[in-house]
């Protein structure tokens, strides 16, 4: 926990190393006809045996029934309480793609959606258009000027870009203009202040601005504005829990996470292959390694439960190459939940695991699934608890106390 009081006192430098695994949406639900969770279901020999000689258990990234995004699920699993530690995701996505932020700048995750002839949102996702379609209508959008403040437009990933505000007398206090469900018009930006209600107006001049340009497409004819925000000054990973942490993500928002808490981004490839080639070629530069692996979560919020079973398979094909690099340290954690039955993260636990020189054959579960986790030894614990779990584990951890 990054706000553990004694901290400084019991965290100590050693040459062991840790590669913490995130997979994004982990968790599942059962199958109405199997009574099996995609877990459950995918044949993963590599993960189950992992977990027969690890401390298993299940993590709750907020609080019981609460569901969280993905940047309060990551930011759980280092050890910041998202209940204290609030941020926007446009932060992160801007970060994530390089985005110098100024103090007073407004930063705010888009995405292209596709609306009916009713102005009524069909896909909240405009069918997850590759970037080769959606660069160029960024572009268009970067075109866009608003009296009064600067507009920076940039492309992310697939679907989604992020624009900055930039001008005097601004406040991320900004309510999304994405309903998170199909079937509703797009919200009005509104602001929550007397600067967030200039703010809203300035977000609300490039929409009706963004709706000129793409109205006449047949998809991706409007935008959605999540995570108004502003960058943050935080406690930084490394230098609280006495680590030198590299992150490895493809994707740009986990990227922006890191960038926030002080880890280097090491750059990579497109895909978990790409990762694992970079964490190998980098794995004794440092003694903390994130690694990020997307396609789970992407197929869970998908509602494809064949799909999200195949993801989950594809990485228990990779996990051999995960552990030959020799880590001291090997967990594998989920920011959160995404049951292919609800289409989105849902509040369920999370199933975890943690190998180390520490764990063994009796310590260990039958598989690795939420079933099988539930009754592992680590029991249900907070997400936040994973930090100072790893740096016991690692040996990185003095007495606490007389």
């Amino acid at each position: 926990m990054i706000d553990f009081p004694f901290l400084s006192e019991i965290c100590r430098k050693t040459d062991s190393r840790i590669v913490l695994l995130v997979v994004d949406g982990l968790g599942g639900l059962p199958h109405p006809d199997t009574g099996k969770s995609e877990l459950e279901t995918a044949r993963t020999p590599n993960l189950d045996a992992l977990a027969s000689r690890s401390a298993c258990g299940v993590t709750t990234p907020v609080a019981p029934g609460v569901t969280p995004g993905s940047g309060p699920g990551h930011l759980a699993l280092f050890g910041y309480d998202p209940l204290k530690y609030v941020i926007g995701r446009g932060v992160l996505e801007a970060l994530g793609i390089g985005v110098d932020l100024g103090p007073d700048d407004i930063a705010v995750r888009c995405n292209f959606c596709t609306l009916d002839a009713n102005g009524v949102i069909t896909d909240r996702r405009a069918g997850r258009i590759p970037t080769a379609e959606s660069a160029p209508l960024v572009e268009q959008l970067a075109r866009i000027t608003v009296p009064g403040v600067e507009i920076i437009v940039k492309p992310v990933q697939d679907y989604r870009f992020v624009v900055v505000i930039r001008g005097e007398g601004l406040s991320g206090e900004v309510a999304d203009t994405d309903p998170q469900r199909t079937g509703f018009e797009p919200l009005e930006p509104v602001g929550k202040s007397d600067a967030a209600v200039r703010t809203a107006k300035k977000a609300a001049r490039f929409i009706e601005a963004a709706r000129d340009i793409l109205g006449g497409r047949d998809t991706a004819n409007m935008i959605l504005m999540r995570g108004f925000s502003k960058r943050p000054e935080w406690p930084v990973f490394g230098e609280r829990y006495s680590l030198s942490p590299g992150a490895i993500a493809a994707y740009p928002m986990y990227r922006g996470i890191a960038s926030l808490l002080g880890m280097n981004v090491i750059p990579t490839g497109g895909d978990f292959d790409a990762e694992l080639d970079t964490l190998s070629k980098h794995f004794d530069e440092r003694d903390f390694f994130f690694i990020h692996y997307k396609p789970a979560d992407a197929a869970g919020e998908d509602g494809d439960f064949d799909a999200k079973v195949s993801t989950l398979e594809e990485l228990d094909k990779r996990v051999p190459r995960l552990l030959d690099l020799g880590a001291d340290v090997v967990a594998i954690a989920g920011d959160h939940s995404t049951p292919s039955s609800m289409a989105a993260h849902s509040w369920h636990p999370v199933p975890l695991l943690i190998n180390s020189q520490h764990t063994n054959e009796g310590l260990g579960t039958a598989g690795f699934n939420e079933r099988e986790c539930r009754t592992g030894y680590l029991g249900s614990l907070p997400a936040t608890s994973l930090p100072l779990l790893l740096l016991a584990h690692a040996g990185k951890l003095d007495k606490f106390g007389a």
